[in-house]
């Protein structure tokens, strides 16, 4: 899930798990209203057979200062100038070449001089440079961000600013709040280097079930929980406790049996102007 706010006469860059991206002009994209059910995707943008959106950012123009570093779910990264993507082509074209059985999860925008956190299901998490991955052409296939143990595999990825908080969520409904300064410093004192094995980052129990998803928010927006059984929850990041890396978190999200937390994203505080009227309002 990704929301995100932009102009009409921004490009939206919409990024596939195969790894290609469709550029469309904010415009281009029907309007309606906050109740209303929206658009399915493959009416808008050409789709291949088996073809999912998995990150979406919009783009002001192509400047040649500004990067894009893209995340594999088996803990690959890969780092290109953004001007690369500057073309009108409308089938959409390959940013990332894949190995086989992976896939394209996060892409996030920088400045050439961010440090980039990844997070994984089993509880594991890295933090790097992200001048650690030199910039590569559009067909190249990336290098190790992170090694994985069998089984694991990359859910999250962010920018990782001093003064924020990791925002991490298992798939039972905990979560907890960690403070980034525990990942940018690593376990003794010094930077971690892309392509380890990563710090503990959430203590997995049977109990809270393992991570599947993870933000960096600022605890000045608000969060929506979504589970695999259609719920979705509000509620304000800053209510939600800060804990250090090795922790279990406390229940955020109450689900049924069987039920499991699939997803996370970010959206701005939301107002008692922008709140549902109730039935006497």
């Amino acid at each position: 899930t990704s929301v995100f706010t932009a102009s009409t006469h921004d490009y939206l860059l919409f990024f596939t798990n195969t790894g290609r991206v469709h550029r469309k002009k904010g415009y281009l994209i029907p309007e309606a209203g906050r109740a209303a059910k929206g658009t399915n995707i493959v009416n808008v943008l050409p789709l291949e057979a088996g073809e999912r959106v998995t990150a979406g950012l919009s783009v002001r123009e192509f400047d040649e200062d500004s990067y894009l570093v893209m995340i594999t779910r088996m803990g690959t990264v890969k780092r290109l100038e953004l001007s690369v993507l500057n073309t009108a082509r409308k089938a959409g074209i390959r940013a990332l070449t894949l190995d086989e059985g992976d896939e394209l999860i996060e892409v996030r925008r920088t400045d050439g001089h961010q440090n980039i956190l990844l997070v994984t299901h089993d509880g594991m998490a890295i933090c790097f440079k992200e001048t650690d991955i030199r910039c590569m052409g559009r067909d190249a296939v990336g290098v190790r961000g992170i090694r994985l143990k069998e089984g694991d595999y990359v859910v999250g990825a962010a920018r990782a600013v001093e003064g924020h908080t990791l925002l991490s969520i298992t798939e039972n409904g905990y979560g907890k709040r960690t403070a980034i300064e525990e990942y940018l410093r690593g376990d003794g004192g010094e930077p971690q280097k892309r392509g380890g094995s990563g710090l503990k980052n959430y203590h997995v129990t049977e109990k809270t079930g393992k991570v599947v998803a993870a933000k960096v928010v600022t605890g000045e927006e608000d969060i929506l929980m979504i589970s695999d059984d259609g719920t979705i929850i509000r509620m304000d990041a800053a209510d939600i406790n800060i804990y250090s890396r090795s922790t279990q978190g406390v229940r955020v999200m109450r689900v049924a049996e069987g039920v499991k937390v699939i997803s996370l994203a970010r959206a701005e505080k939301e107002t008692e102007d922008s709140a549902p009227l109730s039935e006497e309002e």
